[in-house]
């Protein structure tokens, strides 16, 4: 049996619609996965080691304090005169509990102050961010 080719003038078309709606919510996903893991490794912080860790709630405010003294609120920088301000709705939901993440060689003075301002805006507890500590030293 031998196939006959079309001998009419029509040609094999390819849609290309839907292979571009698939690439577009293909991005779509990405981009929203990928923003959900930022938000907890935004700034490079040389954490304290601690033998044990308790998992992180991902409702606390975080503020973090880095080597440098700059003060971020959930990874966006901003000054300690702010910081009261900003945190008082966001203690409403977390029942005035709040992440401390300081760089391990960072400026105590300004992690007492950053305390200070917590307590000052309604903060009751602190959460102390740490890493496990490595079983080969430091």
């Amino acid at each position: 049996m031998r196939r006959r080719l079309r001998e009419s003038g029509e040609g094999v078309t390819f849609d290309f619609a839907p292979m571009v709606d698939i690439v577009l919510l293909l991005l779509i996903f990405f981009f929203l996965t990928s923003s959900l893991g930022a938000r907890q490794n935004a700034l490079p912080l040389d954490l304290p080691r601690a033998s044990t860790t308790v998992q992180e709630t991902p409702a606390l405010p975080i503020v973090s304090v880095d080597r440098a003294g700059k003060v971020f609120l959930n990874g966006k920088e901003t000054t300690l005169t702010k910081l009261g301000g900003q945190l008082g709705p966001l203690l409403k939901t977390s029942d005035g509990v709040v992440g401390l993440r300081a760089d391990e060689r960072g400026n105590y003075g300004t992690v007492v102050r950053v305390m200070d301002v917590v307590k000052k805006a309604g903060g009751q507890r602190l959460a102390l961010g740490t890493r496990t500590a490595s079983k080969g030293g430091r």
